[in-house]
């Protein structure tokens, strides 16, 4: 388990998903941090991409189970991203409210980008496996 690629990286993307959302702010208004936890749709969003990582490091030994999950999740991160995305287009057009965005809205970006990368470690050792009981 711990020997594989996929593993790091679906550890570091229950980290993305489940720890960093806590230090980083989403976005500031009027000079006021904005964390996940202020929102349902957020803390919930978040907490299920961290669940779905650890449903996947639990799952090592099927890797068909691992790799529908990371799937999931990527699909999952791409609605947060997508959140985020609306939030911003609408966070830049106020007037009266000053607002910045914090580096917290681009958590699902890096948690994206490592499920790929895990991704494609699982389907390298499907083909390995398959190639070795093709020699049997």
């Amino acid at each position: 388990m711990i020997q594989r690629i996929q593993t790091v990286y679906l550890f570091l993307v229950l980290l993305v998903a489940g720890v960093l959302p806590f230090v980083f702010p989403l976005w500031k208004t009027d000079g006021k941090d904005f964390y996940f936890a202020s929102s349902l749709t957020y803390s919930s969003l978040f907490g299920l991409s961290a669940t779905l990582a650890l449903l996947a490091l639990l799952f090592y030994q099927k890797r068909q189970h691992q790799f529908v999950i990371d799937r999931l999740n990527i699909i999952l991160n791409l609605i947060l991203l997508g959140l985020f995305l609306y939030r911003s287009l609408n966070l830049s057009g106020e007037a009266a409210n000053v607002s910045e965005k914090g580096i917290g809205m681009f958590l699902p970006f890096i948690s994206i980008v490592l499920l790929v990368l895990a991704n494609r470690a699982i389907k390298k050792d499907e083909d390995l496996v398959k190639s070795v009981d093709r020699l049997r």
